[in-house]
């Protein structure tokens, strides 16, 4: 099928987007779309793009939910183990290296597919980076030692104070972007939303963004199921293999959820306890991303298999149909 272009003759890439929560459903939803097999419904024809800010780093396979071996191998993934613990990836190394992979993708003649729930990530790579002020080593090593010193609590209340709209859309223990809110704020006496990007989808792709959104009550639980699961399946050993190997409360890879609850506790029960309530309070944060952006669409649901046949059928009939000469 030749892929229809715009009066300029450009071609518009398709991007499918999936975001949801943790424990929500993506990785069946996705593999049963899209993996190998006559199961699939769009067999071959997509690569993923994982948009999870924890599954870049090597090692942190537990309690990130990181897709198995199998499913890598039913389903093309990119941007999983790129970096090292101690490395910082970026927003804006995301959308640089996901703009490449759409279209490596695409001239492969398959669709991106870019599926996680690091809304932060998903929402700069629609709309575009905004274009905020460039860093200031000064003050962010002031920060960076009051971070050592004071913890990110401290950190985190202070943007409460200063700046609360981006305070309300980071985790308390983002580490990284508290800092960077921070370091906006006292370079430019201007708040981090002043900065904030437009609201219009970049013209290069046409986007089908889909957002799963399950009952509250059954998500909790399924997220406290998947904690159970991931203690079981040998986090624990992994968290304290990754703390002999050298890793650090202060590297970014161990501001996940079900890492950095290692280094404040030793009560096995205290630190699953912790992990269950910052996942449920994470989740509940998700969706502030991506509800205000344009044409994203909310898909409520009562079974797996009535979520799997509605984006089937909005794939199908929004994006190939209006992207397509002959669908």
């Amino acid at each position: 099928t030749e892929l229809k272009t715009d009066t300029n003759n450009i071609v518009t890439i398709p991007v499918i987007v999936i975001y949801a929560p943790t424990a929500t459903g993506k990785t069946a939803l996705i593999l049963k779309l899209f993996g190998k097999g006559s199961h699939s419904f769009f067999n071959g024809k997509a690569e993923l793009i994982s948009a999870d800010s924890m599954q870049v780093y090597r090692g942190m396979n537990i309690g990130t939910a990181k897709p198995s071996t199998e499913e890598q191998n039913e389903l093309p993934h990119h941007l999983i183990d790129v970096c090292d613990i101690n490395e910082q990836f970026s927003v804006a190394e995301f959308v640089e290296r996901a703009d490449d992979l759409c279209s490596e993708i695409y001239a492969k003649g398959k669709i991106p597919v870019i599926a996680g729930g690091t809304g932060f990530y998903i929402r700069n790579f629609i709309l575009g980076l905004p274009k905020t002020p460039e860093s200031n080593p000064l003050i962010r090593e002031k920060l960076k030692n009051r971070l050592e010193q004071e913890g990110s609590e401290v950190l985190y209340q202070e943007l409460q104070n200063v700046d609360p709209d981006s305070a309300r859309k980071i985790h308390i223990n983002d580490s990284y972007r508290i800092l960077r809110a921070l370091e906006v704020f006292y370079s430019t006496g201007k708040p981090r939303s002043f900065f904030e990007m437009n609201n219009n989808h970049r013209s290069k792709y046409k986007f089908l963004i889909l957002v799963p959104e399950r009952n509250r009550t059954d998500l909790y639980e399924r997220i406290n199921m998947r904690v159970e699961q991931m203690f079981a399946d040998g986090l624990e050993a992994e968290v304290k293999k990754l703390i002999a190997d050298g890793a650090k409360v202060s590297d970014p890879g161990m501001q996940a959820i079900g890492y950095r609850e290692w280094f404040f506790n030793s009560d096995i029960d205290v630190i699953k306890e912790e992990i269950k309530k910052n996942s449920r309070r994470y989740a509940k944060k998700q969706y502030t991303y991506i509800k205000g952006i344009e044409n994203a669409c909310i898909i409520e649901f009562d079974s797996e298999n009535e979520l799997i046949d509605i984006v089937a059928k909005k794939i199908e009939n929004t994006l190939l149909k209006s992207l397509y000469k002959n669908p």
